[in-house]
């Protein structure tokens, strides 16, 4: 092409510029085939780079203790048949055996379609063996294939060697393979098993998300309720119970979404919602926290103890003329279970009576958090009142902090 361009354009100056061009253009070209020569080679040697790293993994200790065994055993068996000295014939097995390993490992690392893995792997080491145990042959006559053949002791060696690789080395490649699809069956159960056990706890976290605010508001709005009909009464107690209010919600709000919230700590807001509630009608209500201090430290859901207190005094103490009272406590039963109540005198459960938002949630929560063995039950009291109780197992997991 250049040597055409400089035969129409005679002016040498012109013939010049161009023949400079056509030595950049070829000199780019060459270039950029070095490059891309360079960049094929640097692609091979990154694979192969992988595939032996590959090579290497695979080539666990036990794969290589299982073929010395069994290499040794071999050799102690043809031992009677040979004259070669044990150590000898004890070399060439482990050689052959290590051979045969790594040609199965790399067959396997071979990636194609038209034949099954199985089918590639057995072959190869069918393939592999009497050639292995040939080129062990070769160093015992300097290299030299014709004497290997002339000598009858040698070829009847290779015989029985090669046809021991034969039929021993595709057994154990089978054998190999089905226990690597054993392991790859049982890693696939464990992964499933391992994704089902995080989707549940993602789908638990979001329900308890949800349980969380169907339940604060309910709590919130009653107690604002309570208030408001205290100040609307005209009572001189509003003040000071509004103010314990404020400082109540002001230590309760931060916990309100506290996983790990403790019994200790819901205990201590309960103490404290009785003592706002006995300042709104002191000659009503009495009551008693008798927790014992080893269960405080138990993981126990937010604002769930407090649900109960709340429940027994807007629907056993409030309805009650004469008031009542209320009794908080716990007990270990054994090592395994943890006895909860909210017990109050007040007017007992309605027989057509059917349990609130707070209540439903509640057992939910305690499902969700203590699992399917926890137990929600209401009970009433002689002569009147209920009793609220919480039977918790304790586990690793929800036990204690």
């Amino acid at each position: 092409m250049c040597s055409g361009l400089l035969f129409f354009w005679t002016p040498v100056a012109a013939g010049t510029h161009i023949s400079v061009i056509c030595r950049s253009v070829a000199s780019t070209a060459a270039t950029a085939g070095n490059a891309q020569v360079i960049v094929r080679s640097m692609n091979t040697a990154s694979s192969a780079a992988n595939q032996d790293s590959s090579i290497l993994a695979a080539l666990t200790l036990r794969r290589v203790m299982v073929a010395i065994v069994l290499a040794v055993s071999v050799a102690a068996a043809l031992n009677p048949l040979f004259v070669t000295p044990f150590i000898v014939l004890l070399g060439r097995t482990l050689v052959i055996a290590m051979v045969l390993l790594v040609v199965f490992i790399a067959a396997g690392l071979w990636r194609q379609t038209w034949l099954p893995m199985w089918m590639v792997r057995v072959f190869a080491v069918a393939l592999a063996a009497p050639v292995a145990t040939f080129v062990v042959y070769l160093p015992a006559v300097g290299g030299d294939v014709s004497a290997v053949l002339a000598h009858e002791g040698r070829v009847s060696g290779f015989i029985l060697i090669a046809g021991c690789s034969l039929v021993i080395g595709p057994l154990l490649a089978l054998g190999a393979m089905y226990r690597e699809r054993d392991l790859q069956v049982r890693s696939q159960l464990l992964q499933f098993a391992l994704e089902r056990s995080t989707l549940e706890r993602q789908a638990l976290d979001a329900r308890l998300q949800l349980l969380h605010a169907q339940i604060e508001p309910h709590f919130l709005f009653n107690t604002l309720a309570n208030v408001q009909a205290l100040v609307e009464s005209g009572s001189p107690q509003a003040p000071a119970v509004l103010k314990s209010l404020i400082a109540y919600l002001r230590a309760a709000m931060p916990r309100l979404n506290d996983e790990q919230a403790t019994l200790g700590q819901e205990v201590h807001l309960v103490r404290a919602y009785l003592e706002l509630m006995h300042m709104r009608m002191p000659d009503r209500l009495a009551f008693d926290v008798a927790v014992p201090q080893d269960l405080m430290a138990l993981r126990f859901p937010a604002m769930a103890l407090l649900t109960l207190v709340e429940n027994a005094i807007r629907h056993g103490i409030d309805p009650s003329e004469q008031g009542g009272r209320i009794d908080v406590g716990a007990v270990r039963e054994g090592s395994s279970v943890v006895r909860l109540w909210v017990a109050d005198t007040g007017v007992g459960m309605d027989d057509k009576a059917v349990p609130g938002t707070g209540l439903s949630n509640l057992r939910a929560r305690i499902k969700a958090f203590f699992g399917d063995a926890a137990r929600f039950e209401l009970q009433e009291q002689s002569p009147h009142g209920l009793r609220a109780e919480l039977v918790l197992p304790l586990s690793t997991d929800t036990a204690f902090r």
